[in-house]
């Protein structure tokens, strides 16, 4: 049972910073590409940053300059370090990974339960 776990969450002031985890566990054999996606109230889940196995990374146009996006393949944990928040970060953030559990299997897609970022004004 392979599982996505976000963490670091909460609420910060406009201007402040916040770092989000995503630990994967469970029977892994291979991750893929991950990434982070987030959900305001009444709107779709957008992409925020993407990063590939090899390392390559893609932001959304409103958070680039702000947010980093890393991974530790070691640790099969995704990170999302967020500088300069503003009130429009508001919202719930997911984890999104391609892992599969074994070698002849193939990649699916698993999501995080969500972590709420607050961000006041």
């Amino acid at each position: 049972q392979v599982r996505l776990v976000e963490s670091g969450g909460g609420l910060v002031q406009a201007g402040g910073s916040l770092r989000l985890s995503c630990a994967a566990s469970g029977s892994i054999f291979s991750i893929n590409a991950m990434g982070w996606y987030r959900q305001a109230p009444g709107k779709q889940r957008d992409v925020v940053a993407t990063i590939t196995g090899a390392g390559s990374t893609h932001y959304a146009d409103s958070v680039k300059g702000r947010f980093t996006i890393s991974r530790d393949n070691a640790k099969n944990t995704l990170y999302l370090q967020m500088n300069t928040l503003k009130p429009e970060d508001t919202a719930v953030y997911y984890c999104n990974g391609e892992l599969k559990a074994t070698p002849a299997g193939r990649y699916r897609d698993y999501w995080g339960q969500g972590t709420q970022v607050t961000v006041s004004s």
